[in-house]
Parts: C-alpha cells; structure tokens; sequence
C-alpha cells in the first residue's frame, strides 16, 4: 500500500491539489469572526468626488440663511425679545404654539446620504455622509459619553475600513457590548472627561481635558466625527471649545463675522461633524441662542434633530428637555464640504504636539506628568 506522502512525493501536482483542498474546506467550514468579517465587508467602495457638492452647499448655505430671518420674526412674534421667550410655554391662555426646539430646525441639507447610525430608539444618532469616511485611511473619531451598548460605535466600525474611535467616560469602564472583540484594535478609551478648562493633576478626580489637550496627547490635527454626551456641561464646554479653537465667544459673534466678511475669518474648527445631545435643565432662552449663535458663527450647520422622548415619557412634568442635534462643519477643508479631502491626509498631528506622542496616557487613561 502507498502512503499519501510517498504518493505527493511521485506526483508534486497531487500536493498541491490536496492542500487547496484542506485551505478551502478551513476556510469555508471555520466559526470565527476573523474569516466571517473578511469574507463580508460591510464598508462601502471608495467615494469618487462630487462635483456637484459646491452647488449643493451653497444652496442649503442659503436655505438656511433664510431660516435666520424666520427665527427673528419668531423672537419677536413671541418675546418681542428673547429675555422674554419661555423655553417651554406654561399650559395656560394664550397657549403659544412653539417649544424651544421649533427656534432652531435643522433646516442645512446634507449635501451627502442620511442615514440613522446604531440602534434604533435610545442610542442611535444621525450622520451625514458616512460614505465618505468609509476608506479614509485617517478617519478619527472622538466619542465623549458612551452608551450602555455602545451601538453607535460598534456600526461606525463595522461600516468604515480604517475609522479609530477614541472614547472617553469618567463614568464608564470602557466600549460597550456591541462593539466586537475583532474591532476592539481600533478603539481606545481613557476614564476622562471633556471639560472646558485641563483638570487632570494628580489630585483631580474626575480628570478633565480640554479638545486640544486631547487631540495633542493623541498626536491629531482633525477629527472627523465627534461625538458629545456630557449630560448638561456641553453649554460650557462648547462655549470653550469653540473659543478656544477660533478666538469667537458669545456676545462678540455678529463683530466676529463681520471681520469674517472683511477678509479676516476665524480659525476653522477642527472636526468635520458633531454629534451632540442638549439638555437644556434650567436653561433660559436667551443664553440658549446665544449658545447656539455661537456655533452658527463658527460654521457649525444643523442638519439633523431628533428629540429624546424616551426621556419625555419618564420625566412628562418637566418637558422635552433633551434633545440630539447633527451639525456638519462648513468650513476648512473637512471630508464632508471639500473633495480636496478625500485622498489628502488629515492627520499630520496637531501643531505644537510632540514628533512621537506617548498614546499610552490616553488610551489607557494615566495623565502625564503636568509641566
């Protein structure tokens, strides 16, 4: 009798028909997510570029300037000026047909797909053009405020080639459930928070960073998708970002985009989209718009609400407090408005940041030294 080995050995051709056939039937016959992931990507095709994208965002740039003198005529069909507008009106005569939300639609149009990333109700948020990331070799999004699950995370991943995700929760203990074992390279989390002033000593607990800070420590010049859950400090911390990152602050915006329009514009924000959530507990209405003028004035468009009604029916005595808002970035260079961005690199790391930053004092949350 011969022995396969010895026939192999006679017949060179039979080893390698053999051994296609041993790969093939490990490969078809194997349970592991590594093979079910690579035989099935779920990231869409490289995006060619759009040369109507211009047209497309210099109309909804209009559109939305329209919106601008309606939400005027509103204040002050209702104030006459907004000290005077309730954020949520009392149910009592004359019954003033508006909540705080109907001021600010989100009227810009995503010059790119829609789509609702996540589960749907409670933790599912709305994107513009995630086509667009899909094989940005760059692609860096920061997560502020991680759901139970984490089920907008783990789409995200699973929908792009190369997107990292950077999160980032003093409350939590990391990424969760959803995001699978095989994607958990790509993801990073550090027990901190995001605050409007560095606060991360080693007596402060719990330790905050400011956007910059992290986006140094972590060696990033540009993060395309930022998203921001902080449970009512957004006001603050947006209002510092903001600044921090443009030199604009409320009640000096209008005089800031005056100098814009004179050939002097603010410094660009550096993130292409953000997805944040509003509570808006004990906020009054004027501070609110100056907040939100802010974000106007920094280039931040709305194109995308969705209020939280899963919070509205367990607190009904208190009003639709909370609610989601997508804004895309129109200015710079980002993905989103610029096809200039599709194949150039954005993250060439942040100015000022050190050559070779040391990522284990984020990704594994321990402050660096403080200087």
């Amino acid at each position: 009798m011969v022995f396969p080995i010895s026939l192999c050995q006679r017949h060179p051709r039979y080893a390698v028909i053999l051994f296609a056939f041993v790969l093939t039937t490990f490969v078809l016959l194997s349970p592991t997510e590594e093979f079910a992931a690579s035989s099935a990507p779920s990231y869409a095709p490289r995006v060619p570029p759009a040369p109507q994208l211009p047209a497309r965002i210099a109309r909804a740039e209009r559109r939305y300037q329209r919106m601008l003198n309606q939400r005027h005529d509103m204040i002050k069909k209702y104030g006459p000026s907004p000290t005077q507008v309730s954020m949520f009106p009392p149910d009592q005569e004359p019954w003033p047909a508006y909540t705080v939300w109907d001021f600010f639609p989100p009227v810009y149009n995503c010059p790119h797909e829609l789509e609702r990333i996540g589960d749907i109700g409670d933790g599912g948020k709305w994107v513009c053009g995630l086509s667009r990331l899909a094989e940005k070799p760059d692609c860096v999004v920061y997560s502020f405020g991680l759901d139970w699950d984490s089920s907008f995370e783990a789409e995200l991943l699973e929908r792009t080639r190369h997107c990292e995700i950077w999160g980032f929760d003093y409350t939590a203990g990391g990424f969760g459930k959803k995001v699978p074992r095989t994607q958990r390279h790509r993801t990073h989390f550090a027990r901190v928070g995001l605050g409007a002033a560095d606060s991360h000593g080693p007596a402060d607990e719990p330790k905050m960073w400011t956007l910059r800070s992290l986006m140094q420590a972590n060696g990033h010049a540009h993060i395309d998708l930022l998203h921001v859950d902080i449970e009512g400090w957004e006001f603050e911390v947006v209002k510092a970002l903001v600044h921090d990152f443009t030199g604009l602050s409320t009640g000096a915006s209008a005089a800031e985009e005056e100098g814009a329009e004179a050939g002097t514009p603010a410094a660009p924000l550096p993130f292409g989209q953000l997805v944040i959530e509003m509570h808006v507990w004990h906020q009054r209405f004027h501070d609110f718009l100056g907040w939100w003028e802010l974000l106007e004035a920094a280039g931040l468009r709305p194109f995308m609400s969705e209020v939280n009604l899963v919070y509205a029916n367990y607190n009904r005595q208190s009003g639709v407090e909370l609610a989601d808002y997508s804004f895309v970035n129109v200015r710079g260079d980002n993905v989103f408005v610029s096809d200039r961005a599709l194949g150039a690199g954005a993250d060439g790391g942040a100015e000022g940041a050190p050559e070779d930053p040391d990522l284990r004092t984020i990704r594994h949350a321990i402050a660096p030294a403080v200087q």
